[in-house]
């Protein structure tokens, strides 16, 4: 049976290539499920609705929990509801980009 903190310690690894932080400490992950033992679902945002790699980063999250051993199926979600802010990064990326 797969876990959430599994998939999250893989997306610590998925990373927004504009701010080298990850899509977890950058807060990009809004909601994380793990049903059916082997099947993982996604609600994710980006910075911004016209991020110009919006594709890198969500195929990077995909393949990042597509490896996970026994994970058969990746249903990630894409949503500016709520729009992103900075006040959603963990402390330590907040301080990792000066703010």
């Amino acid at each position: 049976m797969v876990s959430e903190d599994e998939v999250k310690r893989v997306l610590k690894m998925a990373v927004d290539p504009e701010f080298g932080i990850s899509v977890i400490d950058l807060g990009l992950i809004y909601d994380l499920k793990v049903y059916d033992e082997n099947k993982v679902f996604i609600r994710m945002t980006l910075t911004t609705p016209t991020c110009p790699l919006a594709n890198v980063i969500v195929a990077d999250v995909y393949q990042k929990v597509k490896s996970i051993p026994g994970v058969e199926d990746v249903d990630i979600e894409l949503t500016f509801d709520p729009p992103w802010n900075p006040d959603m990064m963990t402390p330590e990326a907040r301080k990792l980009l000066g703010l």
